[in-house]
């Protein structure tokens, strides 16, 4: 038999921007209660007191602050390096049968530049190429008999490095995400390794991407 306790949890789960107001207390529960109780009765098949509904969020809302955001912040306060790069291009291509040949080729005529960025991500159909814009030539070169769908100018990346734990932390990344959606910010592309993460934006918002990012740290 389902209880008003567990259907408004499950209710939430489906929530995700109800779940941190909840967890950060800038929600009225009261108000929440009202809007949410149709929804409430609906999946329970009865009526439904807006008392015991409020009573429902009150403990979602100090069971998520203690366990999901204290840990999240508590693992962003260990944030390590974060690195800036601009003049970024990003290029997308359809995946062939010598995409891997053109992709080596293109690996060994970089291979002495340290100084300049690359890295990719792939699909099951597409890879997405990132690279420093003075790698242009050689890139295109490389890739000539390659499919290309789309390719991006002027774009700046922001790379963080987290602490180990946060593999077993979840919601990290919406977390951060979410953060940078409410300040305008649209990522163009995520790049991730277990303890590594690089974003790709428009160059105009780099400067609050990294901004955002670096304020995590002193939550």
């Amino acid at each position: 038999m389902k209880t008003i306790s567990s259907v408004v949890e499950d209710y939430i789960k489906t929530k995700p921007f109800l779940s941190t107001a909840l967890s950060q207390g800038i929600i009225n529960l009261t108000s929440l209660s009202r809007i949410i109780k149709p929804d409430i009765e609906k999946i329970l098949k009865k009526n439904a007191k807006n008392g015991a509904i409020v009573m429902s969020l009150k403990r979602i809302s100090d069971n998520m602050e203690f366990v999901s955001t204290h840990k999240i912040i508590k693992t962003l306060n260990k944030i390590g390096d974060i690195t800036v790069r601009s003049s970024l291009l990003d290029y997308n291509f359809k995946i062939s049968p010598t995409f891997l040949a053109s992709q080596a080729k293109f690996l060994t005529e970089i291979n002495d530049n340290k100084e300049s960025f690359y890295t990719s991500s792939r699909g099951v159909s597409e890879c997405n190429i990132v690279i420093s814009s003075n790698l242009k030539s050689f890139l295109e070169k490389c890739f000539e008999k390659e499919f290309l769908v789309n390719k991006y100018k002027n774009l700046s990346s922001v790379s963080i490095k987290l602490p180990n734990e946060n593999v077993s932390i979840p919601g990290i990344y919406y977390f951060i995400f979410q953060r940078l959606s409410w300040e305008g910010v649209n990522i163009r592309e995520v790049i991730s390794t277990s303890n590594e993460f690089t974003i790709l934006v428009d160059e105009d918002y780099v400067n609050i991407a990294f901004k955002v990012i670096k304020d995590l740290k002193n939550l």
